[in-house]
């Protein structure tokens, strides 16, 4: 695997590391703690160790007391080592626990705040475009997304059709979290088509025959898998009428053209706006969480439809981003910005295209998707490029 530089900066003490399966905790974990002592619980003897005993942490800390990092990788298997480390961590204030996951299911439930305070938060995100430099292609990550476990393997293609079984065996069906996997499969499939899109829980329920409840505890595993996010309408000192119902996306465009289904009645370019559409937040997301979460996102709509893709709203600004798949910018293009200026004069507009120029319109900055995804880095805001 090539390894490239992340944005990713730990905390100086104990954290937990979140992220989906595949975002390159491991391997980041490899480079920069390498001297720790390391539990994997993917490891069945390891899990199985554990499992019986959490106790046994104590044991294994006692017998190598110079190591005063402790990794345990994918701490949600067992999560009863979360009542150990907090006895561990009152008891032994140099010991610094990093404890990794890809569902924050149970660990909601016991560690956060269990460990509250004395653990502090931090994810792992798919490649942003800058990671990548000169090897980020706009074209591959529409298509394959950026999951590094898959923009590094040999065959992209083969590895992304078996990213979500992969999900749906070791996460879902091993730690029993639905009753009927093959339901949960149909509602993959049919959740898929309203990614970018507002989210109708009825809906999804018709399309995979299943009742409204059973969709939203399926939607909340999606969330706790951190393989989905609903993002709330932006309604800060709102001047007209809002939606009410959130926007979902699925954290990378390369997992959501695998879930989605095709046939003879889809169209390709049917998937490419949403695919652009997800890209662009899984950017402002990550470069917000490698800031250290300062800002939240938005969506804006009207009750009569107009609308905004994206309103990052914090200690950093304010600002509003519309994206369009295509390469020429017409009139319609920025309504739903010029609304939103009108009600929030002091935001700072952009909007995101397919085209080669960056143009100024209207009083709004238009900008090239991939040279704009290129610049986004934490270390600056979005539009001072």
């Amino acid at each position: 695997m090539e390894v490239y530089s992340r944005f990713f900066k730990p905390a100086a003490g104990s954290f937990f590391l979140f992220g989906p399966r595949g975002t390159g905790k491991s391997l980041w974990l490899r480079e920069h703690c390498g001297d720790a002592l390391t539990i994997d619980l993917l490891d069945p003897e390891r899990y199985r160790l554990f499992s019986a005993g959490p106790e046994r942490l104590e044991e294994l800390i006692a017998g190598s007391p110079k190591q005063k990092t402790v990794v345990i990788d994918e701490i949600q298997r067992v999560p009863e080592l979360l009542f150990v480390v907090h006895a561990l961590m009152e008891r032994d204030r140099e010991l610094r626990f990093i404890l990794t996951g890809s569902s924050a299911r149970k660990i909601k439930r016991t560690g956060v705040d269990l460990l509250a305070g004395r653990a502090v938060l931090r994810t792992m995100h798919p490649f942003m475009a800058a990671e990548l430099g000169d090897q980020f292609s706009l074209d591959n990550a529409l298509e394959f997304g950026l999951v590094p476990l898959i923009v590094s393997a040999d065959d992209p293609p083969d590895v992304l059709r078996s990213y979500a079984t992969l999900y749906v065996r070791e996460e879902v069906q091993t730690e029993g979290l639905v009753r009927n996997v093959g339901a949960f499969t149909r509602f993959l499939e049919a959740v898929s088509l309203s990614h970018a899109s507002v989210l109708s829980v009825s809906s999804v329920a018709r399309e995979c025959g299943v009742g409204r409840k059973t969709v939203e505890g399926y939607l909340e595993i999606l969330e706790d898998l951190l393989l989905a996010d609903r993002i709330p309408v932006f309604t800060r000192k709102a001047k007209r009428a809002t939606s009410v119902h959130p926007k979902l996306y699925l954290f990378d465009p390369g997992v959501y053209r695998s879930l989605r289904p095709r046939g003879p009645l889809d169209i390709t370019t049917e998937m490419e706006g949403p695919a652009l559409e997800g890209l662009v937040y899984q950017h402002l997301r990550a470069w917000n969480a490698y800031r250290g979460e300062p800002n939240r996102l938005y969506f804006w709509r009207t009750r009569s439809g107009v609308e905004v893709d994206f309103v990052l709203y914090g200690e950093d600004g304010l600002w509003a981003f519309e994206v369009k798949n295509r390469t020429r910018i017409g009139p319609s293009d920025l309504r739903g910005l010029k609304s939103f200026r009108e009600d929030y004069p002091e935001a700072k507009l952009a909007l995101i295209y397919r085209g080669r120029d960056r143009l100024q319109r209207d009083g709004i900055l238009c900008l090239p998707c991939e040279s704009f995804l290129k610049s986004l880095e934490p270390g600056s805001l979005p539009l001072d490029v």
